[in-house]
């Protein structure tokens, strides 16, 4: 989960010595004109390090650029604790990858890079929304929106477990670049007249309420389908409003036929119920199928990815972007920029998500079309649906948007949205008593 805090200057230094100690890949040319260092995310999936170092590698040949790349892993949030150290002491990479959140919590030690993502909307077209949401910052874009690890978080569903309730998932959203009417009826309603079915055939939905971000997104998506804003965009509280009250009505009835555990959910409880064959559905990039696959193939066989459910004010997907920023005390400026211009066209974006089995999402919503996602199998076309493609009437999303990121930064990382439900469902407090207790949690953000 991405988390801001403080650190000493102890602590900062303890954490840029443990950081020297991770993976480095040197990638050295003949006549280097200049040096560049990356901090990367360490990706889920092994191949993605491979591909990535190879894309970098043939671009430092070309420009006689000395390339080091550390490849951080976020296990422990030792991504965070890097990023946090570094801009602490002033020193460290040229370039980091800054999950979600982060952009905005290293805002004065980022340098701008307009000329770069300007010249790539020009090429490409218009940003994901939550990519621009995230990044774009009093007018000025500070950091690129990344391909590599950028998710989004749709449904993963075992077909057979829809068919006996019922629903044919694969007609709501067929591998086929056409809208079917039958998606339609895929809504949040839907969701709660199927789930008394799974949960009977010991098949329950595991949709998790805990304090991590695969919970936090899934409350967020529900949230918004409803319309229910805790913060407005003008930074207004709004967490007393019918709709927030129907929203959390809703997630208690949905509560009943869920798995008991799930408001102590981490990241990977989802994964394993799905792996394991004792769920239904879960909200999830490919990650979970791709282990399925490997460990659990008869379940894999069995899945379909496709967006999240309709609410009364539209579809949204949960979406986590990755961002690559430039310290301002970086020593290669020029380099950096050149770099990152060349790993966000479309040749390179495409052949990293190829190499993950579409994983990654790319930033720009013109690239919805690589071929990955209809090859991917068993079965195939089961991630065909996992990037939103025009005919979905889908929006992507991040949880306690569209309130000012400052403050939704805070409604993510506390959980807010998660702990509500939880108060209500098993807490034993009214609907009423939650939304009081939000609304001081809120206006605490503020102060």
């Amino acid at each position: 989960m991405t988390t801001t805090w403080t650190m000493t200057r102890r602590a900062a230094l303890r954490t840029a010595v443990a950081a020297t100690a991770l993976p480095l890949v040197h990638i050295r040319t003949a006549g280097a004109a200049g040096k560049l260092t990356l901090g990367l995310w360490d990706h889920w999936v092994p191949a993605g390090n491979g591909a990535m170092k190879k894309i970098i590698e043939a671009w430092a040949e070309a420009n006689k650029v000395e390339v080091g790349v550390d490849f951080i892993t976020s296990v422990g949030n030792k991504n965070l604790l890097t990023i946090a150290a570094e801009a602490q002491s002033k020193t460290g990479h040229d370039v980091e990858a800054f999950p979600a959140w982060e952009v905005h919590n290293n805002l004065q030690n980022l340098e701008p890079v307009d000329d770069v993502v300007n010249g790539l909307i020009k090429q490409y077209g218009p940003l994901n929304p939550v990519c621009e949401y995230l990044t774009k910052i009093n007018g000025h874009w500070m950091a690129v929106p990344s391909s590599s690890g950028t998710q989004y978080k749709p449904s993963c569903a075992r077909i057979s477990v829809f068919k006996a309730a019922g629903a044919d998932v694969q007609a709501w959203f067929p591998a086929k670049a056409e809208h079917s009417p039958s998606a339609d009826e895929w809504t949040w309603e839907k969701l709660l007249e199927l789930a008394p079915a799974a949960q009977k055939a010991g098949m329950p939905f595991a949709l998790g309420l805990g304090q991590t971000t695969d919970s936090v997104d899934f409350a967020g998506a529900l949230f918004r389908a409803y319309g229910a804003q805790l913060v407005n965009e003008k930074g207004e509280i709004t967490v007393k409003t019918d709709t927030v009250r129907q929203a959390l009505e809703y997630a208690v009835k949905l509560t009943r036929f869920l798995p008991p555990d799930v408001y102590s959910y981490d990241d990977a409880s989802n994964n394993r119920a799905l792996i394991s064959g004792k769920a239904g559905l879960i909200f999830n990039p490919p990650s979970a199928w791709a282990v399925a696959k490997r460990d659990n193939p008869s379940v894999a066989a069995d899945c379909w990815t496709f967006p999240t459910p309709a609410g009364p004010k539209g579809r949204f997907v949960p979406h986590l972007p990755y961002n690559w920023g430039i310290w301002s005390f970086a020593k290669n400026k020029s380099a950096a920029k050149d770099l990152l211009t060349h790993l966000a066209q479309r040749e390179q974006v495409e052949a990293l998500s190829t190499a993950v089995s579409g994983y990654d999402i790319p930033p720009f919503p013109s690239m919805a079309n690589f071929k990955v996602w209809e090859q991917v199998e068993p079965p195939l076309g089961t991630v065909y649906n996992y990037p939103i493609r025009p005919f979905h009437n889908a929006t992507p999303s991040i949880a306690a948007l569209p309130a000012p990121p400052d403050i939704a930064v805070q409604i993510y990382n506390r959980a807010t949205m998660t702990t509500m439900i939880a108060k209500a469902a098993q807490g034993g407090l009214s609907i009423e008593q939650v939304l009081a207790w939000a609304q001081d949690e809120l206006e605490g953000f503020m102060r």
